[in-house]
């Protein structure tokens, strides 16, 4: 017998014993008595920020404060009124055609307070690669009645929120890239975006 053998052997022999898995509709889920500043603590623990604004105006203020949307050269927006966008996605026909987009400003649909994470989807955004390619984003997350309303508690929550069709494409994204697996070294835009900042407008629709 060899040591692969033995090994595995071994492993068969120390199984863990089964436990059954929980009872979803019995779990008592996590909640937060603030859960927007659990999501902006979060957010900003895995290196993006959150900025809360209560009107179009305050919102272009703040993001015209922003260095990298300041010193961005091409700048796409998604989200009407937000920005002054330069790349006219109705000319754009091949979606590599966006590699060097320095800022896009997109669409979020909701929060979730436990890790940060704001759920996107492809509805209002025509080619996906503007979640992923920029060196810089911000999402835009409109509360329809006050800012709790726009934050979930945590992912179980979430999921229930979702609205997912046939075609449609989303994904929960929660700070800018980055990585630790190198030197145990938290890299800040490794492989995407640099930075990720979300607006939480809190106004009437």
């Amino acid at each position: 017998m060899d040591s692969r053998e033995v090994i595995l052997r071994s492993v068969r022999q120390n199984l863990p014993p089964k436990v059954e898995c929980p009872a979803l509709d019995q779990g008592h889920w996590i909640c937060y008595e603030d859960r927007v500043k659990q999501f902006t603590d979060v957010l900003e623990a895995v290196g993006g920020t959150c900025s809360i604004v209560h009107s179009m105006d305050e919102l272009n203020d703040q993001l015209h404060q922003l260095p990298a949307y300041c010193a961005a050269k091409k700048i796409c927006s998604c989200v009407p009124g937000v920005g002054e966008s330069n790349v006219p996605l109705e000319t754009i026909q091949d979606p590599h055609d966006l590699e060097d987009v320095d800022f896009a400003i997109l669409p979020g649909q909701f929060g979730v307070a436990e890790n940060g994470a704001v759920w996107i989807t492809d509805a209002e955004i025509k080619y996906r690669i503007l979640c992923f390619i920029p060196q810089h984003i911000a999402l835009v997350v409109r509360a329809k009645c006050d800012l709790a309303d726009a934050i979930v508690d945590h992912m179980h929550e979430a999921y229930h929120r979702l609205e997912i069709t046939d075609s449609s494409f989303g994904l929960f994204m929660s700070g800018p890239s980055k990585t630790a697996d190198i030197e145990q070294s938290l890299v800040i835009g490794a492989h995407g975006p640099r930075s990720l900042t979300v607006f939480l407008l809190e106004m009437p629709n």
